[in-house]
């Protein structure tokens, strides 16, 4: 798991919080900042997937190069 993962993931929950909080509170002013923070966060962590990802890819194609 890289950065972007783990503070996309960080923002996602504190957005859901805020989300809840401001619900609950009748704070629209929090709750849509909970919602736009979930969504920033789930933007990083699907940057941070696809890094993930490209890596993943790059030690199969290595391994796979090295038995040829």
């Amino acid at each position: 798991m890289n950065k972007d993962q783990t503070h996309g993931t960080t923002e996602q929950v504190k957005g859901k919080v805020n989300e809840v909080v401001g619900h609950v509170t009748g704070n629209k002013s929090q709750e849509v900042k909970g919602d736009l923070q979930q969504g920033v966060g789930k933007a990083q962590k699907v940057v941070g997937d696809a890094r993930e990802e490209v890596k993943d890819q790059a030690k199969h194609d290595a391994k796979h190069d090295a038995h040829r």
